[in-house]
């Protein structure tokens, strides 16, 4: 496959370490599946964690990463320091808005309240018509189980639309979810129904 390096794929990832490896196996292979397609990663430059998995990976399979990090991080020294660019951003604001400017999809692995926050954040926009990009929950051992029926219950209670769960598609696997945005951005992403 030839590859195609105007495409850049934003990964939300945890900077944990105290977790199981299968969400770090399954980083690792997101980062080679990148790496190949030739599509760049954009991430929050973290140098721990599943960012750092995804990363070094990437890197590793002679891709290039993008990591996006506020000042107060780098200062804190959790700065990945072998990137291919580093963006550093005022604040966290500016850190989700450039990662959603530079990218033309998203990939949210397994993670905590700041995973969740981006890619809750991501929806939001998509849902609004803000941004009509692809966003893929890299669902690892069923980790998203629960969020996605509490994005069920939000459709059953009336505060989202039956269409609105279209904004998200749920991979089990790294390849699936690679292929997911490949099909989404070759037959354009629908945007979403208006929410009122």
């Amino acid at each position: 496959m030839k590859p195609n390096r105007d495409i850049n794929v934003c990964v939300f990832a945890a900077s944990s370490e105290r977790i199981d490896a299968a969400y770090a196996a399954a980083a690792r292979e997101l980062g080679q599946l990148l790496a190949e397609r030739g599509w760049g990663c954009v991430n929050g430059a973290g140098a721990m964690g599943l960012m750092r998995a995804l990363s070094d990976s990437v890197l590793d399979h002679g891709g290039r990463v993008v990591g996006v990090i506020p000042q107060f991080m780098v200062d804190n020294g959790w700065c990945h320091n072998g990137l291919t660019q580093v963006v550093v951003t005022a604040d966290m604001h500016e850190r989700k808005q450039t990662m959603q400017r530079l990218s033309q999809a998203f990939v949210a692995l397994p993670g905590g309240c700041g995973t969740l926050e981006e890619l809750l954040e991501a929806l939001t926009w998509r849902q609004l018509g803000l941004a009509a990009k692809p966003i893929v929950l890299l669902n690892t051992g069923g980790y998203y189980d629960p969020l996605v029926a509490m994005l069920q219950r939000c459709v059953d209670e009336g505060f989202m639309r039956p269409s609105h769960t279209s904004l998200w598609a749920v991979a089990a696997t790294a390849r699936q979810a690679i292929d997911i945005i490949d099909h989404e951005l070759s037959a354009g992403t629908p945007p979403a129904e208006a929410k009122n």
